[in-house]
């Protein structure tokens, strides 16, 4: 009998062997690792429940280092992803948090740094069937799946931004699907996330910049 390896693919889209801890892990890794402009350095994983447990096994590991190098889930170089990490000047460290619970059993947190120093922190869930979301960037809650294009926009709670966001995607003729603001306190650092029936050409970016009180604007998805 020939001999498969577990990264073998064995789905239509997929390497490894199972969706939660290779397929989802790569898509959280992979949407995390867009939420930065700049080559990334650094990258530590802290794994919790099952993904502690298993992850080596599973190759849940050199599935999140692969989405962080932007990887698809089907890129066979998930395979050797550890190893392209080294040569690229990657470093990665993995850790388990097993006395934080009350989590859903695969979770990931992503404490990421760029070239130029920049730092981010992202949680991310890993839902079954190759389906993940982000559910905390830099400590606060929010939703995001990437199932549709989306796109992340970073600003100061301010009346008028969410009207001006808006405004541009209608202008650009951008049909808004979903619409979610978080925010940790009123006028503090707040993420809106829009996904959306239609792709947001970067035209239609740098129109949402132009406004004073967006620091930052990410398509995470095409």
């Amino acid at each position: 009998m020939e001999f498969i390896s577990v990264f073998d693919v064995i789905g239509p889209n997929m390497i490894g062997p199972s969706s939660s801890h290779t397929a989802g892990a790569v898509r959280i890794a992979l949407l995390a690792g867009k939420m930065m402009h700049h080559r990334i350095v650094k990258a530590d994983f802290i794994l919790y429940k099952s993904f502690a447990e298993t992850y080596r096994g599973h190759g849940t590991d050199r599935a999140l280092v692969g989405g962080i190098l932007g990887f698809k889930t089907d890129n066979p170089k998930i395979r050797d992803s550890l190893e392209i990490a080294e040569k690229q000047g990657l470093a990665v460290t993995f850790s388990c948090n097993r006395e934080e619970t009350d989590c859903h059993p695969n979770t990931v947190d992503i404490a990421m740094e760029d070239e130029l120093g920049y730092r981010l922190t992202v949680r991310g869930e890993s839902l079954g069937g190759g389906k993940a979301r982000i559910t905390r960037i830099n400590g606060v809650n929010v939703v995001l799946t990437g199932e549709y294009s989306s796109l992340l926009v970073v600003h100061t709670d301010y009346p008028g931004v969410l009207a001006h966001i808006t405004d541009v995607l209608s202008s650009h003729h951008v049909n808004i699907a979903f619409l979610r603001l978080f925010r940790r306190e009123k006028g503090g650092e707040t993420y809106t996330i829009i996904e959306s029936d239609d792709p947001v050409s970067a035209e239609a970016v740098a129109d949402i910049n132009k406004n004073q009180y967006i620091r930052d604007t990410i398509v995470l998805k095409e």
